[in-house]
């Protein structure tokens, strides 16, 4: 990629300067924050610079930050049952409105996150760009820079609600004709709004409030480093080694 023996991360800091807002690597890999109206311009450099050659986007995505750093999962203390089950009724869809979750402090709520990888070099970026308003979130278009954009933005449109300027054909591409609401949006109820069935007497689909669904929670998976675990690891890791 470059002679200069800096890591990734550096050599795009350099190169790219103010045009991002930050770069910095996370568990091995790079991520870079990028202001909207430096999005196109940032990308075009990692796409057509010899030194990068990012030719080819392999995912974006939508992010909702609503309720960041506020959680309701205990993951640092474990009881004879395990971790803390969420039954504060803190988290996204199980909430009283007036006490819903915020917008975390020094984030704006919605973001577009991007895979970039680098064939001629072996190399991998994640860009990341928040959108500047949070009533009406808009980023720019990547499709003309990496037209397989095309439907990961509209994905993220259909269930984030971030409008995409310069999209050629930004239509919903998951849910149904008519949906009202962005399902993926913490905010959105976990049951959703409304239930449809076909009514055999008014031989129509109809919609009607949800009734035949509960509200669950599942456990999800946590990143840990415990002495149980690096005990667990050691302990197969001689296991291994006697075999």
């Amino acid at each position: 990629m470059s002679t200069d023996t800096g890591t990734l991360a550096q050599r795009l800091g350099a190169h790219l300067g103010d045009k991002i807002a930050a770069v910095h690597e996370w568990r091995g890999e790079t991520i870079i924050d990028v202001v909207p109206e430096n999005w196109l311009a940032v990308g075009q450099q990692l796409r057509d610079a010899a030194e990068f050659r990012f030719e080819q986007l392999i995912d974006l995505c939508g992010v909702d930050y609503l309720g960041y750093g506020q959680v309701e999962w205990d993951t640092a203390d474990v009881t004879s049952t395990g971790f803390s089950r969420g039954v504060e009724g803190e988290a996204a869809g199980r909430f009283d409105w007036a006490h819903r979750p915020r917008t975390g402090a020094g984030h704006k709520r919605f973001a577009a996150i991007v895979q970039l990888t680098s064939i001629a070099h072996n190399a991998r970026v994640r860009l990341r760009c928040h959108a500047p308003d949070d009533a009406l979130p808009v980023i720019p278009s990547l499709v003309p820079l990496w037209p397989a954009a095309n439907w990961f933005e509209r994905e993220a449109f259909d269930l984030f609600g971030i409008v995409f300027e310069g999209h050629p054909d930004l239509r919903r591409l998951l849910t149904d004709y008519g949906f009202v609401g962005h399902p993926f949006r913490k905010d959105f109820p976990l049951i959703g709004n409304v239930e449809v069935r076909f009514d055999e007497k008014l031989g129509r689909v109809i919609y009607e409030p949800v009734t035949s669904v509960v509200p669950r929670v599942t456990v999800p998976r946590v990143l840990r480093d415990d002495s149980d675990l690096m005990q667990a690891r050691a302990e197969a890791a001689d296991k291994w080694r006697e075999n």
